[in-house]
């Protein structure tokens, strides 16, 4: 009678258990798969039909893996706070465009979305994945990630902090621009390339490094960061386009590690006459200085 008694607890405790398991993820119905962009052994994410605040995707629907989250598969969903994404999943989708102009990446117009678990299973983050979402204030990026796409985190604007993995080799154009919240940023050693617009309008960022590894500096990279006032330049730079700093009025220190050809220096890349003293006969690398909103700089 007593093992009787002892195995209906251990059936009762079970029972209980496992609905609890079974809702951890949210329902396979509140998801629209796109079977056209079905993938070996997976599944892509079209459409998310349902109607949470808080949405977990499941690991597998209809008993296929969910490999990818498509474009715009949760774009404008105004409601959503937070989404966690599971392990199966390896990519997110591109969106179009990148840069200036309306797109429709997976998680794009998610004003209210404050929250994202990005699994280490996600190798790239597509073009325009998280734009505009305007309430998303910090994101982890893993390891697994080797690149971002363009205007990845664009308009975001209360995003204060990233963090970027050494896994990245790319960020694509205008990946944060307008996130105008934003305060720092560690460009990893990974990465050989800022592209253009990267970090436009980023009106909160007080300092930056450019670390050695860096060979360019796109046109407009860092143009209207109002509030920068010194950068590092590493010793690989070889090549700064037109604009990179632009409008930065508050930037009254640049050190220069090591030398960037003249015709690799465009015009207006500094506000000031910085170029010409950098080009001049005992410019070169070194740190330079200027009064705020000053227009003459020295070498130190």
């Amino acid at each position: 009678m007593k093992n009787k008694k002892m195995i209906l607890w251990i059936a009762l405790i079970t029972m209980a258990i496992i609905p609890i398991y079974a809702q951890q993820y949210d329902s396979e119905k509140d998801f629209q798969i796109d079977w056209d962009k079905n993938v070996k052994n997976g599944v892509v994410i079209k459409k998310y039909i349902g109607i949470k605040k808080e949405v977990r995707i499941p690991p597998s629907i209809q008993n296929n893996p969910v490999t990818i989250i498509g474009q715009s598969a949760f774009q404008s969903k105004s409601n959503i706070t937070r989404i966690i994404i599971p392990d199966s999943v390896t990519s997110i989708e591109d969106g179009h465009g990148g840069g200036y102009y309306d797109t429709n990446g997976a998680f794009a117009h998610c004003n209210s979305l404050t929250s994202i678990t990005i699994p280490d299973s996600i190798t790239r983050i597509g073009v325009s994945a998280f734009f505009d979402c305007t309430s998303l204030t910090s994101i982890t990026i893993p390891n697994s990630v080797t690149s971002i796409g363009s205007g990845a985190f664009e308009s975001c604007t209360r995003l204060k902090s990233v963090t970027i993995p050494n896994s990245v080799t790319s960020i694509g154009n205008a990946a944060f621009f307008d996130c105008t919240s934003l305060t720092s940023i560690t460009i990893p050693v990974s990465v050989t390339t800022i592209e253009k617009s990267t970090f436009t309008l980023c009106t909160s960022l007080t300092s930056i490094t450019i670390p050695n590894s860096v060979t360019s500096i796109g046109r407009t990279a860092f143009e209207c960061c109002t509030s920068l006032t010194s950068i590092t330049i590493g010793n690989s730079v070889i090549s700064i386009e037109d604009m990179a700093f632009k409008d930065c009025s508050n930037l009254i220190s640049v050190t220069f590690q090591g030398t960037i050809p003249s015709k690799n220096f465009d015009n207006y890349t500094f506000p000031g006459d910085l170029r010409a003293k950098y080009l001049a006969k005992d410019g070169g690398p070194g740190t330079y200085t200027r009064l705020a909103g000053g227009e003459t700089w020295k070498k130190q």
